[in-house]
């Protein structure tokens, strides 16, 4: 079936810093589907003679890729919002008992559907997902992803050392993990990640046993956190006191690779963030909880200075917000506390494109190119009153840069899956 869709499009396909030609945008646009796969995308006077046949849909707003979450927490969507702690009380008080109550496959499925229907109620059509340590907290999430038509990355949490509850062994979570990748390899558009929660949470046996799954199964990825928290990072350098840093204690098990994403990356030295771009692995920046959780700012110069793989991610729930359109602004202003100025163009590109290249999905999403699927979002720009008046006569930088700092989940009008409408503001 082919279908067309007409107006004002906008994609960056690439870092807009070092490529300006990335930004590709067309005030009168027309984007052609066939099975949900981009067959055609350029002016619509250009166009409209060869599709004359088609039926075309004209969507108002702005029309963008369809947003990619790097890093989120879907068993933690109960609770964000939780007051009062940095990182690891706060996982001690809050996140943890929240957990636990995974080992329900029926609770575990409540819990999916909502996340999911809020990823889409924002815009987010692609997510790197943690779950927890329970293999059904996978198979929950999976489900409902494949019924949705959703593009997720997602494995079961590694963490031996974990407390009494989340606490698995260094076998059986190899065990379950090559299991999960059985049973969902190849099925929808789902995706595997080999998940140590941290340094912390695994033995030496069970980081070796991560980096043996990683080595054999080239089609996943490895999905972790690193240097987030200070106290974190030193109760890492007391348990790895032969480490050059947090980042050598997972080189040590075959952890850092081209396919390895690791979460947040605040607190890194310059041999870290060498050893990142030498070996192709990057960061899924996520300046809502790092702010959140007191954790500081991420440091765009020296990642840019390391020439980094950069995503972002909302983090929920430490991550006060499912919007990675207003996550775009959060890390406006993190980038501001660290003295770079975050182009409106290249925050949109790393929660688009740059995230896909991320997760290993770029030839299939992030920038609507031909031969890619069909996920995008339309952008209301006058969804509130400021946002209206502030755009009003606004030039496209302007009204990109305004929606991310104003806009949320009200800005979202539609999201789209494979060319189908998955989500509607104007028909809930």
């Amino acid at each position: 079936m082919i279908r067309a869709f007409r107006g004002e499009v906008l994609s960056v396909s690439g870092d807009p810093r070092s490529d300006p030609q990335a930004v590709r945008h067309d005030t009168d646009a027309l984007l052609v589907v066939e099975d949900g796969i981009v067959i055609a995308r350029g002016p619509h006077a250009d166009l409209a003679p060869r599709y004359g046949d088609v039926p075309v849909e004209a969507l108002p707003g702005l029309i963008v890729p369809g947003f990619i979450d790097a890093h989120v927490h879907y068993p933690q969507t109960d609770r964000i919002a939780a007051h009062g702690e940095q990182l690891l009380d706060w996982l001690e008080r809050h996140i943890f008992p929240a957990e636990k109550a995974f080992a329900s496959k029926a609770h575990a499925e409540g819990v999916a559907a909502f996340f999911l229907g809020e990823l889409l109620r924002n815009g987010t059509t692609s997510a790197l997902v943690f779950p927890t340590v329970h293999e059904q907290s996978v198979d929950a999430l999976f489900e409902a992803a494949l019924e949705r038509r959703m593009r997720i990355i997602s494995g079961k949490v590694l963490m031996d050392l974990g407390p009494e509850g989340l606490c698995d062994t260094a076998a059986a979570g190899r065990a379950q993990s090559e299991a999960l990748i059985r049973r969902w390899r190849g099925r929808g558009r789902l995706g595997h990640a080999v998940t140590p929660r941290f340094a912390l949470s695994s033995s030496d046996a069970q980081l070796a046993a991560a980096g043996a799954l990683l080595a054999e199964h080239p089609d996943v990825l490895m999905h972790t956190h690193l240097a987030e928290n200070r106290r974190e990072c030193a109760e890492v350098e007391a348990r790895f006191p032969a480490a050059a840093d947090y980042l050598d204690a997972y080189d040590r098990f075959g952890l850092v690779t081209a396919r390895s994403v690791f979460a947040h990356g605040i607190h890194l030295s310059d041999r870290a963030c060498q050893r990142l771009h030498e070996s192709g692995a990057g960061i899924a920046v996520c300046p809502s909880s790092n702010l959140f959780l007191g954790s500081g700012f991420f440091d765009f110069g020296q990642a840019d200075r390391h020439g980094l793989k950069l995503g972002l991610g909302t983090d929920v729930g430490a991550g006060t917000t499912f919007s990675l359109l207003h996550t775009q602004g959060i890390a406006y202003q993190a980038a501001l506390m660290k003295g770079e100025r975050l182009d409106p163009f290249r925050a949109l590109w790393l929660a688009t494109a740059g995230s896909a290249a991320l997760l290993h999905i770029a030839d299939r999403v992030g920038s609507l190119a031909v031969g890619q699927e069909a996920d995008f979002v339309v952008l209301d720009p006058q969804a509130t009153p400021l946002l209206a008046r502030r755009t009003r006569g606004a030039d496209l930088a302007e009204r990109l840069f305004a929606l991310q700092v104003l806009g949320d989940d009200r800005a979202v009008q539609r999201t789209y899956l494979l060319g189908d409408c998955a989500w509607n503001r104007d028909k809930t």
